[in-house]
């Protein structure tokens, strides 16, 4: 691993990307710190605290304790992902849209500035409802957490929130491209390495005063580590479609003949799926968290903030619907069985026993249908059943739902970085292979 490390940062445009991935992830870190003006940041950290096994303790957590201390990143990049979300959907069923998104590089410019206007009406939105939040709760429930209420603050908010979303959305864009990894699901990952150590704090205190025993401790490390070695499974797992291409006679060479595979990954979406699901259950229920607190003493609202409180059921069950519809989503955009066969046959590749062209299409469809719907349960599977493992409120923080952001995070990184460092003759981290798949389904 030094050795690995070494060879990093003797590569001039590797180690150019990580420093400044690091230096993003760095101003991240200092930035969520930076409270909103007009804030008492002690006052909301505890009330905060209180809600850690709700819905807003997760917000927190996403966001790396921004939404904790309503610093200028409490809203985190969320609004962006839910825009992005909502301009994909909208893509796919749109003609215009379909048609702008094929159109090369001047089409997804045009539809990357569609999707930052979409996150500037839904900050200012989130924002404005964040606004009215702290401030009914600084009348009711925490005096003095808002030091000037009334429409300066409120604008004062706003403006401040919407700001924070968008710089955080530009660190995203610039981290894809001139960093390593996936900017915006850096920042995630960020967010939530970042509250380990003191959530780990908390669970050797309570093991400390007694309030925890040594022995769910212990079947906690083991969870977490089963999970971590599921997830790189699951990652790893690919079915693979074997290839031949056939011979041609170019003057007075032979060309072709070789066997291959096609490698269909088990979970095509990785990290996506999880993070998008995430965040769009997030919204409505954060929204009506702060509404039912806001408007006081509603019924409905309570009753609707109460069954999207994670751990209810129907949280529960919208969280597995969304994972499997954006696992297949994700996977219908980015793999197209039809132009997969046509480029096969352009080549002069085909799958034995099945006819190039359309066959090839069907074949390759059928196969990926089921392989994803493996995929799908077994990522929802990993994301709401060690939630009903761990009881304990903040604990579940290292539940399935960060377990596999963490690692789906961690090995696309690990994959860039090797990549770049094979291509240049270097080892990657592994002395024997590659990290790539060694499972076949």
């Amino acid at each position: 691993m030094i050795e690995t490390i070494r060879n990093i940062f003797s590569i001039q445009e590797l180690k150019r990307r990580v420093l400044f991935t690091l230096g993003m992830l760095f101003v991240f870190c200092v930035g969520r710190h930076v409270p909103t003006p007009g804030i008492n940041s002690k006052i909301l950290a505890d009330y905060m605290q209180a809600q850690a096994g709700g819905i807003l303790g997760m917000v927190d957590l996403f966001t790396g304790g921004a939404f904790g201390q309503l610093s200028i990143f409490a809203l985190g990049i969320m609004p962006y992902i839910s825009s992005s979300i909502i301009m994909q959907l909208l893509t796919a069923v749109i003609p215009a849209l379909e048609k702008l998104s094929k159109e090369g590089d001047v089409g997804r410019k045009k539809i990357t500035q569609y999707t930052r206007y979409g996150t500037v009406l839904l900050c200012v939105i989130q924002s404005s409802g964040v606004a009215a939040w702290i401030q009914s709760l600084s009348k009711a429930k925490c005096p003095g957490l808002v030091m000037t209420t009334g429409g300066m603050f409120t604008m004062m908010a706003m403006l401040s929130l919407t700001t924070g979303t968008m710089f955080l959305m530009w660190m995203g864009e610039q981290m894809t491209e001139r960093g390593v990894g996936n900017g915006i699901s850096m920042l995630i990952f960020a967010g939530i390495v970042t509250r380990f150590p003191s959530l780990t704090q908390k669970t050797l205190n309570m093991v400390l005063i007694g309030e925890m025993s040594v022995f769910t401790l212990i079947f906690l490390a083991v969870l977490v580590i089963a999970l971590t070695a599921f997830v790189v499974f699951l990652q790893a797992g690919h079915r693979k479609i074997p290839i031949q291409y056939s011979q041609r006679i170019v003057g007075r060479k032979v060309y072709g003949g070789a066997s291959t595979y096609l490698p269909l990954k088990v979970d095509h979406s990785g990290v996506i799926a999880i993070i998008f699901a995430s965040s769009l259950l997030m919204f409505p229920g954060t929204i009506t968290k702060v509404f039912s607190e806001w408007l006081g003493q509603s019924l409905v609202l309570e009753k609707l903030a109460e069954w999207l409180s994670p751990g209810a059921f129907l949280h529960i069950f919208l969280y597995v619907v969304l994972i499997i519809f954006f696992c297949y989503f994700y996977t219908a955009i980015i793999i197209q069985p039809l132009n997969v066969a046509e480029n096969l046959k352009k080549y002069g590749g085909f799958i034995p026993g099945v006819r190039p062209g359309r066959p090839t299409a069907e074949a390759i469809d059928y196969i990926l249908t089921r392989i994803t719907l493996v995929g799908a349960f077994a990522v929802a599977l990993v994301a709401v059943v060690p939630d009903f493992l761990v009881t304990q409120s903040h604990l579940r923080y290292f539940g399935g739902t960060t377990v596999l952001i963490v690692v789906g995070v961690a090995l696309d990184t690990m994959k860039q970085i090797e990549s770049h460092l094979l291509m240049r003759h270097y080892e990657g981290f592994m002395k024997h292979g590659k990290i790539k798949s060694r499972t076949t389904f």
